[in-house]
């Protein structure tokens, strides 16, 4: 099985997809690793995950926690020291933030990977795969979080050259339903206040995917993807503003248009036009951008680029979509 006996270091580990890929490597799905290592600097995080798992066994004989910085090369040095595999979940991902503090999104998002990298190929490291873990916003980037990711992306799609022995592969996907500063934890913080719901503009669409589901794109890049792939999850978008509609759903609740944020998008894209010649289907479930590098594909699975302004859900799927990952259970 894919992640039997493995060791696996998670970068960002206490954050919410690193805290779902944890849960689902300790069920065993695919195999229970041997070790799982969650690397982050947020020490209340950790023992916030620890109190949570305190009555698990798997969790108590199999994880283990350092406190550290992707930034920091000696700290990354340390904690690739007899890893496998590597899930890079470490990243300044707030769009507002990055604007503001562009210096500070390099030095995570790109410095960060390069970090990575260079301690596999300076110590010559036995790493298997390295799996980046990228944002729609780094396609036809327009924010200095998009851009970094992009980078990042560039960083870790071009590193086999450097470190043959390993497979690094990056995962890129949209708006992650219950993750920390994402739109509907926002709206329901809003409602609890007593409102307004704040939106950008009624135009404004997302891709939209569960933790779950983002895992499990996760999970098919290790288990499919080749060095300098892109695996992407074919999921659909949303407007925002049905988004918001069905959170208030019938309670007294004003919305109120605020304007977009600095270096925010009306519409996201996961596959660019420049994307598509090198675009294959994997299963049915996922599109994979071949190397830029390589050879493009015989047969392409595009015509055009992958938009959250083409791919809109109705009010009855979106509406299907959140009931199905609990979001009207309060």
């Amino acid at each position: 099985m894919t992640f039997r006996d493995k060791r696996i270091l998670i970068t960002g580990g206490t954050g919410s997809l690193g805290s779902t890929l944890l849960k689902r490597l300790l069920s065993g799905e695919k195999g229970l690793p041997y070790r799982i290592t969650i690397l982050s600097r947020d020490e209340a995080k950790q023992s916030a995950l620890k109190a949570e798992y305190a009555m698990d066994p798997e969790f108590n004989r199999r994880v283990r926690f350092r406190i550290g910085d992707v930034r920091d090369y000696s700290t990354v040095v340390s904690a690739l020291y007899d890893v496998q595999i590597v899930f890079n979940a470490a990243a300044l991902k707030q769009v507002p933030s990055c604007e503001y503090h562009p210096s500070e999104a390099v030095r995570t998002n790109i410095t960060g990977a390069e970090n990575i990298v260079r301690a596999i190929d300076e110590h010559a490291l036995r790493v298997d795969k390295v799996i980046g873990i990228s944002t729609d916003k780094a396609c036809k980037p327009v924010n200095v979080m998009g851009m970094t990711k992009a980078i990042q992306e560039r960083i870790f799609l071009s590193a086999g050259e450097r470190c043959p022995q390993t497979e690094f592969i990056c995962v890129r996907y949209g708006n992650v339903l219950a993750s920390r500063g994402s739109v509907i934890p926002l709206f329901k913080e809003q409602i609890k206040r007593g409102g307004p719901v704040t939106v950008t503009t009624k135009e404004m669409t997302r891709f939209l995917l569960s933790l779950d589901k983002a895992v499990d794109t996760v999970f098919a890049a290790v288990e499919s993807g080749q060095s300098g792939d892109t695996f992407i999850p074919r999921i659909r978008s949303a407007r925002v503003i049905d988004v918001a509609h069905l959170i208030i759903g019938c309670r007294d609740i004003p919305i109120e248009i605020v304007g977009i944020r600095p270096g925010e998008k009306i519409h996201e894209t996961l596959i660019s036009e420049e994307g598509i010649s090198r675009t294959v289907l994997h299963n049915g479930d996922y599109y994979v951008i071949k190397s830029v590098l390589g050879e493009p594909p015989a047969f392409q699975a595009l015509t055009k680029e992958f938009s959250s302004e083409d791919s809109i859900m109705d009010y009855d799927a979106l509406e299907n979509l959140l009931w199905d990952n609990g979001f009207f259970n309060d």
